[in-house]
């Protein structure tokens, strides 16, 4: 028996999200708890699963706010490690109108990036189901070489790999390189969830369905979930694709976290179901659930500290605005 459904490493690091102006006319800013893996980690927490988070942070008050926003959620940090020599990393995160987000970090190098072999919990990556990763944790040479020696590990222990690009320009040298290691990121996963921006990204194409045929011509991870924001989601799954529409809320204010909210949806339906014989009915359930929850967090600041509870997400009905078509499989 694992002790772990879910191990993820990589980036912790606190998101600067605007919060008004002052009585000056100065913009606030709040400082919330971020970092995609942990992100997926704290949802999973609140779906009733046990998780754990490898990673770094710096020796600073922000730090120990980080440490202690994941430790409230219940997620095991005997691998989260204090670097005594470089700060925290800072996101600074820009919102729209629509809620579309864009990113300025500090992080030239940020604690997340200091992460060495040795100080990794070897074990963990034995003890757990799953393991989780995103590029974030692959934008420098030194943490690379960790991120993939972790995968490594999971894979000889035959732990399912899971990978998120998280695609942020801003963090890489160039896309060239950005590319190249979301590429390897596919090449390693066995559950993918990337964007339809990644998918053009990758492909050159805007074609969702021809973006993952291009995509699985070239790796074959056995579950790909493609979010396409205001447009839904897609499951493609041994063959068969399925579709679900978004749950559109009026009172939207942000979309952080909603893409991670979404792969620890999907991650909690494998460990639920496993990963050999869905069907269309769960992968159509895996993605309303999904949907549903990711809807919530864009009502909310922040992400950590503000998943959505497993009884608010099974309230999906009153925010629907899904057809009787879509609900097809809720009826088989």
């Amino acid at each position: 028996m694992k002790t772990f459904d879910v191990v993820a490493l990589g980036e912790l690091l606190v998101d600067f999200t605007e919060n008004g102006i002052s009585v000056r006319g100065n913009p606030v800013l709040q400082a919330n708890p971020g970092g995609a893996p942990c992100n997926v980690l704290s949802m999973l927490q609140n779906l009733g699963k046990k998780t754990a988070f490898i990673g770094k942070v710096g020796a600073d008050a922000l730090g120990q706010m980080l440490i202690q926003a994941v430790r409230n959620q219940g997620i095991n940090t005997d691998n989260l490690l204090v670097d005594d020599t470089v700060h925290t990393t800072l996101a600074f995160v820009h919102t729209d109108k629509d809620g579309d987000r864009s990113f300025s970090f500090y992080r030239n190098p940020g604690a997340d990036m200091m992460l060495r072999w040795d100080e990794v919990h070897e074990d963990m990556l034995a003890d757990t189901k799953i393991f989780h990763f995103g590029t974030l944790s692959m934008t420098d040479e030194h943490i690379e070489k960790v991120t993939k020696k972790a995968v490594e590990k999971a894979k000889s222990e035959d732990v399912l790999i899971s990978f998120d690009p998280n695609l942020r320009p801003p963090l890489w040298k160039n896309l060239e390189d950005a590319g190249r290691h979301m590429w390897y990121g596919i090449s390693q996963c066995d559950i993918l969830k990337i964007s339809d921006d990644e998918i053009a990204f990758l492909t050159g194409t805007d074609d969702i369905e021809r973006g993952i045929e291009i995509i699985l011509a070239k790796s074959h991870p056995t579950l790909v979930c493609a979010t396409m924001g205001k447009n839904g989601s897609k499951a493609f799954y041994n063959g068969k694709s399925v579709f679900c529409e978004p749950f559109l809320r009026d009172d939207t204010i942000e979309t952080t976290g909603a893409g991670d909210t979404f792969m620890a949806c999907v991650l909690n339906a494998v460990l639920e179901k496993g990963l050999e014989a869905l069907s269309e009915k769960d992968l159509f359930e895996m993605l309303q659930f999904a949907n549903a929850a990711a809807s919530i967090v864009t009502t909310r600041k922040g992400a950590l500290r503000v998943m959505p509870e497993h009884e608010e997400t099974n309230e999906k009905d009153k925010y629907s605005n899904q057809s009787v078509k879509e609900r097809k499989y809720d009826e088989q």
